[in-house]
Protein backbone atom coordinates (compact mmCIF):
# COMPACT_ATOMS: atom_id res chain seq x y z
CA UNK A 1 0.00 0.00 0.00
CA UNK A 2 2.57 2.20 1.33
CA UNK A 3 4.24 1.76 -2.49
CA UNK A 4 1.33 2.48 -4.49
CA UNK A 5 0.80 5.58 -2.43
CA UNK A 6 4.17 6.60 -2.94
CA UNK A 7 3.67 5.94 -6.84
CA UNK A 8 0.54 7.98 -6.73
CA UNK A 9 1.61 11.01 -4.68
CA UNK A 10 4.74 11.55 -7.05
CA UNK A 11 2.79 11.03 -10.49
CA UNK A 12 0.30 13.31 -9.03
CA UNK A 13 2.82 15.89 -7.99
CA UNK A 14 4.39 15.95 -11.39
CA UNK A 15 2.26 18.39 -13.44
CA UNK A 16 2.48 20.64 -10.07
CA UNK A 17 6.22 20.47 -10.27
CA UNK A 18 5.87 21.59 -13.94
CA UNK A 19 3.88 24.59 -13.63
CA UNK A 20 5.96 26.03 -11.27
CA UNK A 21 8.89 26.22 -13.00
CA UNK A 22 10.36 30.11 -12.86
CA UNK A 23 9.87 31.87 -16.16
CA UNK A 24 13.44 32.40 -16.05
CA UNK A 25 14.04 28.70 -16.15
CA UNK A 26 14.93 27.33 -20.46
CA UNK A 27 12.60 25.87 -22.39
CA UNK A 28 12.64 21.93 -22.15
CA UNK A 29 13.87 20.59 -25.43
CA UNK A 30 11.41 17.42 -24.80
CA UNK A 31 7.84 17.90 -24.14
CA UNK A 32 6.81 18.45 -21.00
CA UNK A 33 5.13 15.18 -19.72
CA UNK A 34 8.62 13.94 -20.36
CA UNK A 35 10.13 16.64 -18.65
CA UNK A 36 9.48 15.00 -15.15
CA UNK A 37 9.21 10.72 -15.81
CA UNK A 38 8.56 8.56 -12.54
CA UNK A 39 8.06 5.55 -14.68
CA UNK A 40 11.17 4.60 -16.98
CA UNK A 41 13.74 5.55 -13.92
CA UNK A 42 12.15 2.84 -12.03
CA UNK A 43 13.08 0.17 -14.83
CA UNK A 44 16.30 1.56 -16.63
CA UNK A 45 19.43 1.86 -16.18
CA UNK A 46 21.08 5.49 -15.45
CA UNK A 47 24.37 7.09 -15.00
CA UNK A 48 22.74 8.56 -11.24
CA UNK A 49 20.71 7.58 -8.40
CA UNK A 50 17.61 9.06 -7.18
CA UNK A 51 17.26 9.79 -3.16
CA UNK A 52 14.53 11.67 -0.92
CA UNK A 53 14.85 15.47 -1.28
CA UNK A 54 12.20 17.82 -0.26
CA UNK A 55 12.58 20.02 -3.53
CA UNK A 56 9.30 20.39 -6.13
CA UNK A 57 10.57 16.90 -7.61
CA UNK A 58 10.63 15.42 -4.26
CA UNK A 59 13.54 13.97 -5.30
CA UNK A 60 17.53 14.34 -5.97
CA UNK A 61 19.95 13.24 -8.64
CA UNK A 62 23.17 12.37 -7.24
CA UNK A 63 25.46 11.61 -10.43
CA UNK A 64 27.99 8.72 -9.79
CA UNK A 65 31.61 8.40 -10.97
CA UNK A 66 32.04 8.37 -14.80
CA UNK A 67 35.27 6.36 -15.84
CA UNK A 68 37.67 6.44 -19.15
CA UNK A 69 36.42 4.47 -21.26
CA UNK A 70 39.04 1.32 -21.49
CA UNK A 71 39.84 0.17 -25.23
CA UNK A 72 39.99 -3.46 -26.28
CA UNK A 73 41.43 -3.14 -29.49
CA UNK A 74 38.23 -1.29 -32.05
CA UNK A 75 36.10 -1.95 -29.31
CA UNK A 76 35.97 0.77 -26.84
CA UNK A 77 34.17 -0.87 -22.77
CA UNK A 78 33.07 1.68 -20.38
CA UNK A 79 33.27 0.35 -16.60
CA UNK A 80 31.28 3.54 -15.08
CA UNK A 81 29.45 2.11 -12.12
CA UNK A 82 25.81 2.89 -13.05
CA UNK A 83 22.37 2.51 -11.06
CA UNK A 84 21.67 -1.33 -11.16
CA UNK A 85 25.40 -1.67 -10.12
CA UNK A 86 25.01 0.29 -7.00
CA UNK A 87 21.96 -1.62 -6.46
CA UNK A 88 23.53 -4.87 -7.14
CA UNK A 89 26.61 -4.10 -4.73
CA UNK A 90 24.28 -3.31 -2.10
CA UNK A 91 22.58 -6.66 -2.69
CA UNK A 92 25.79 -8.51 -2.42
CA UNK A 93 27.24 -6.62 0.37
CA UNK A 94 23.39 -6.92 2.40
CA UNK A 95 23.14 -10.72 1.38
CA UNK A 96 26.86 -11.38 2.56
CA UNK A 97 26.36 -9.58 5.58
CA UNK A 98 22.42 -11.05 6.53
CA UNK A 99 23.64 -14.76 5.80
CA UNK A 100 27.41 -14.78 7.55
CA UNK A 101 25.33 -13.09 10.81
CA UNK A 102 22.64 -15.25 11.04
CA UNK A 103 24.99 -18.53 10.67
CA UNK A 104 27.04 -17.01 13.50
CA UNK A 105 24.09 -16.59 15.67
CA UNK A 106 22.56 -19.94 14.50
CA UNK A 107 25.98 -21.77 15.49
CA UNK A 108 26.08 -19.89 18.78
CA UNK A 109 22.22 -20.91 19.49
CA UNK A 110 22.56 -24.27 18.85
CA UNK A 111 25.42 -24.59 21.12
CA UNK A 112 24.15 -22.92 23.91
CA UNK A 113 20.45 -23.70 23.91
CA UNK A 114 20.53 -26.59 21.12
CA UNK A 115 18.27 -24.75 18.57
CA UNK A 116 18.32 -21.75 16.52
CA UNK A 117 15.31 -18.89 16.62
CA UNK A 118 14.44 -15.68 15.74
CA UNK A 119 15.64 -14.44 12.31
CA UNK A 120 18.42 -16.60 12.33
CA UNK A 121 16.19 -20.07 12.46
CA UNK A 122 14.39 -18.38 9.76
CA UNK A 123 17.51 -17.72 7.78
CA UNK A 124 18.23 -21.62 8.41
CA UNK A 125 14.77 -23.04 7.68
CA UNK A 126 15.20 -21.51 4.36
CA UNK A 127 18.25 -22.17 3.28
CA UNK A 128 17.91 -25.96 4.98
CA UNK A 129 14.63 -26.03 2.68
CA UNK A 130 16.67 -24.76 -0.66
CA UNK A 131 19.45 -27.54 0.33
CA UNK A 132 17.28 -30.75 0.86
CA UNK A 133 14.17 -29.89 -1.23
CA UNK A 134 15.69 -27.74 -4.53
CA UNK A 135 19.51 -28.43 -4.39
CA UNK A 136 20.15 -32.31 -3.66
CA UNK A 137 17.20 -33.87 -5.21
CA UNK A 138 17.83 -32.39 -8.49
CA UNK A 139 21.48 -32.08 -8.34
CA UNK A 140 21.84 -35.57 -7.55
CA UNK A 141 24.79 -37.40 -6.16
CA UNK A 142 27.32 -35.38 -4.21
CA UNK A 143 25.89 -32.40 -5.08
CA UNK A 144 26.57 -30.70 -1.85
CA UNK A 145 29.18 -28.48 -3.72
CA UNK A 146 26.53 -26.67 -5.13
CA UNK A 147 24.64 -26.03 -2.51
CA UNK A 148 26.86 -22.59 -1.83
CA UNK A 149 26.43 -21.71 -5.28
CA UNK A 150 22.48 -22.10 -5.71
CA UNK A 151 22.01 -20.63 -2.47
CA UNK A 152 23.50 -17.44 -3.33
CA UNK A 153 21.67 -17.37 -6.65
CA UNK A 154 18.44 -17.29 -4.79
CA UNK A 155 19.01 -14.94 -2.32
CA UNK A 156 21.29 -12.28 -4.69
CA UNK A 157 18.10 -12.68 -7.24
CA UNK A 158 15.98 -12.22 -4.31
CA UNK A 159 17.56 -9.13 -2.97
CA UNK A 160 17.59 -7.53 -5.89
CA UNK A 161 14.12 -8.23 -7.07
CA UNK A 162 12.92 -6.88 -3.77
CA UNK A 163 14.77 -3.92 -4.41
CA UNK A 164 12.38 -2.79 -7.21
CA UNK A 165 9.58 -3.00 -4.11
CA UNK A 166 10.94 0.17 -2.31
CA UNK A 167 10.18 3.91 -3.26
CA UNK A 168 13.31 4.95 -5.34
CA UNK A 169 14.49 1.77 -5.53
CA UNK A 170 15.68 -0.24 -9.03
CA UNK A 171 14.73 -3.75 -10.30
CA UNK A 172 19.11 -4.50 -11.34
CA UNK A 173 16.87 -8.08 -12.55
CA UNK A 174 14.82 -5.98 -14.92
CA UNK A 175 17.87 -5.28 -17.08
CA UNK A 176 18.41 -8.15 -19.34
CA UNK A 177 21.98 -7.54 -19.12
CA UNK A 178 22.31 -8.53 -15.62
CA UNK A 179 19.69 -11.43 -16.16
CA UNK A 180 21.90 -12.39 -18.64
CA UNK A 181 25.01 -12.39 -17.51
CA UNK A 182 23.45 -14.76 -13.99
CA UNK A 183 22.78 -16.96 -16.71
CA UNK A 184 25.93 -17.45 -18.53
CA UNK A 185 27.15 -17.98 -15.13
CA UNK A 186 24.79 -20.55 -14.67
CA UNK A 187 25.68 -22.01 -17.78
CA UNK A 188 29.48 -22.25 -17.18
CA UNK A 189 28.90 -23.91 -13.82
CA UNK A 190 26.43 -26.22 -15.46
CA UNK A 191 28.94 -26.87 -18.36
CA UNK A 192 31.98 -27.62 -16.01
CA UNK A 193 29.82 -29.64 -13.90
CA UNK A 194 28.80 -32.15 -16.68
CA UNK A 195 32.75 -32.10 -17.91
CA UNK A 196 33.92 -33.08 -14.28
CA UNK A 197 31.34 -35.56 -14.04
CA UNK A 198 31.41 -37.16 -17.52
CA UNK A 199 34.78 -36.46 -18.31
CA UNK A 200 34.68 -37.65 -22.12
CA UNK A 201 31.14 -38.31 -22.00
CA UNK A 202 30.49 -35.18 -21.97
CA UNK A 203 30.90 -34.87 -25.61
CA UNK A 204 27.50 -36.97 -26.22
CA UNK A 205 25.77 -33.57 -24.54
CA UNK A 206 26.86 -32.24 -27.36
CA UNK A 207 27.01 -34.90 -30.57
CA UNK A 208 24.05 -37.58 -30.48
CA UNK A 209 25.61 -40.94 -30.58
CA UNK A 210 23.01 -43.91 -29.83
CA UNK A 211 25.13 -46.72 -29.72
CA UNK A 212 21.98 -48.70 -29.57
CA UNK A 213 21.02 -48.25 -32.96
CA UNK A 214 22.52 -49.29 -36.50
CA UNK A 215 25.57 -47.60 -37.78
CA UNK A 216 24.05 -46.53 -40.35
CA UNK A 217 21.05 -45.21 -38.42
CA UNK A 218 23.56 -43.77 -36.02
CA UNK A 219 25.15 -41.56 -38.18
CA UNK A 220 21.63 -40.37 -39.84
CA UNK A 221 20.72 -39.41 -36.27
CA UNK A 222 24.26 -37.77 -35.12
CA UNK A 223 23.89 -35.37 -38.33
CA UNK A 224 20.37 -34.48 -37.45
CA UNK A 225 20.25 -34.64 -33.61
CA UNK A 226 23.66 -33.09 -33.17
CA UNK A 227 22.12 -29.47 -33.99
CA UNK A 228 19.32 -30.11 -31.77
CA UNK A 229 21.59 -30.62 -28.78
CA UNK A 230 23.57 -27.62 -29.57
CA UNK A 231 20.27 -25.34 -29.11
CA UNK A 232 19.39 -26.86 -26.10
CA UNK A 233 22.24 -26.07 -24.93
CA UNK A 234 21.67 -21.90 -25.85
CA UNK A 235 18.20 -22.28 -25.20
CA UNK A 236 18.43 -22.78 -21.41
CA UNK A 237 20.34 -19.60 -20.62
CA UNK A 238 18.06 -17.89 -22.91
CA UNK A 239 15.27 -19.26 -21.36
CA UNK A 240 16.70 -17.68 -17.75
CA UNK A 241 17.70 -14.79 -19.08
CA UNK A 242 14.29 -13.49 -20.55
CA UNK A 243 12.46 -15.47 -17.85
CA UNK A 244 13.44 -13.30 -15.14
CA UNK A 245 13.74 -10.17 -16.79
CA UNK A 246 10.52 -10.21 -18.69
CA UNK A 247 8.66 -10.84 -15.20
CA UNK A 248 10.24 -8.22 -13.19
CA UNK A 249 9.73 -5.64 -15.73
CA UNK A 250 6.07 -6.44 -16.54
CA UNK A 251 4.94 -5.92 -12.90
CA UNK A 252 6.55 -2.38 -12.45
CA UNK A 253 4.90 -1.52 -15.96
CA UNK A 254 1.67 -2.87 -14.66
CA UNK A 255 1.75 -1.19 -11.52
CA UNK A 256 2.53 2.20 -12.48
CA UNK A 257 -0.34 1.85 -15.70
CA UNK A 258 -2.68 1.19 -13.18
CA UNK A 259 -1.59 4.26 -11.48
CA UNK A 260 -1.67 6.25 -14.11
CA UNK A 261 -5.41 5.67 -14.67
CA UNK A 262 -6.03 8.71 -12.21
CA UNK A 263 -5.33 11.18 -14.30
CA UNK A 264 -6.31 9.13 -17.28
CA UNK A 265 -10.07 9.51 -15.99
CA UNK A 266 -8.55 13.08 -14.54
CA UNK A 267 -11.20 12.24 -11.32
CA UNK A 268 -9.75 12.28 -7.90
CA UNK A 269 -12.91 10.57 -7.03
CA UNK A 270 -11.88 7.56 -8.51
CA UNK A 271 -8.16 7.44 -7.31
CA UNK A 272 -9.13 4.75 -4.65
CA UNK A 273 -9.90 1.98 -7.28
CA UNK A 274 -6.48 2.40 -9.34
CA UNK A 275 -4.59 2.61 -5.77
CA UNK A 276 -6.15 -0.15 -4.43
CA UNK A 277 -5.68 -2.66 -7.64
CA UNK A 278 -2.07 -1.43 -7.79
CA UNK A 279 -1.85 -2.57 -4.22
CA UNK A 280 -2.88 -5.57 -5.33
CA UNK A 281 -0.40 -5.68 -8.08
CA UNK A 282 2.46 -5.26 -5.60
CA UNK A 283 1.33 -8.14 -3.39
CA UNK A 284 1.27 -10.17 -6.33
CA UNK A 285 4.96 -8.60 -7.32
CA UNK A 286 6.19 -9.71 -3.93
CA UNK A 287 5.41 -13.18 -4.15
CA UNK A 288 6.74 -12.92 -8.20
CA UNK A 289 10.26 -11.90 -6.51
CA UNK A 290 10.55 -14.73 -4.55
CA UNK A 291 8.68 -16.90 -6.49
CA UNK A 292 11.37 -15.74 -9.91
CA UNK A 293 13.94 -16.06 -7.27
CA UNK A 294 12.97 -19.75 -6.46
CA UNK A 295 12.52 -20.65 -10.37
CA UNK A 296 15.77 -19.28 -11.14
CA UNK A 297 17.65 -21.90 -8.46
CA UNK A 298 15.57 -24.53 -9.28
CA UNK A 299 15.96 -24.56 -12.92
CA UNK A 300 19.90 -24.07 -12.05
CA UNK A 301 20.03 -26.91 -10.37
CA UNK A 302 17.71 -29.55 -12.65
CA UNK A 303 20.32 -28.62 -15.50
CA UNK A 304 22.94 -29.20 -13.43
CA UNK A 305 21.57 -32.52 -12.61
CA UNK A 306 20.41 -33.57 -16.14
CA UNK A 307 23.73 -33.29 -17.42
CA UNK A 308 25.82 -34.59 -15.01
CA UNK A 309 23.49 -37.86 -15.36
CA UNK A 310 23.96 -37.57 -19.25
CA UNK A 311 26.18 -40.51 -19.01
CA UNK A 312 23.18 -42.63 -17.87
Amino acid sequence: MLRSLSCAVLLALAPVALSAQEPTDPAPATPAAASVDFITPHITDASHLEIPWLNKHLAKEVDLPKFAPVHIGSMEVDLSPTKHVVFMLLAAVIVAVVLISAASASKKQHEHEGRTKGFAGAMEAMALYLRNEVVLPNVGHHGEAFVPFALTLFFFILTCNLFGMIPYGSTATGNIAVTATLAIITAVVVEVAGIRANGLGYLNTLFYWNKDLPIVMRVVMFFVMSPVEMVGKISKPFALTIRLFANMTAGHIVLLALIGLIFAFQSWALAGVPVLMATAISMLELFVSFLQAFIFTLLACVFIGQIREAHH
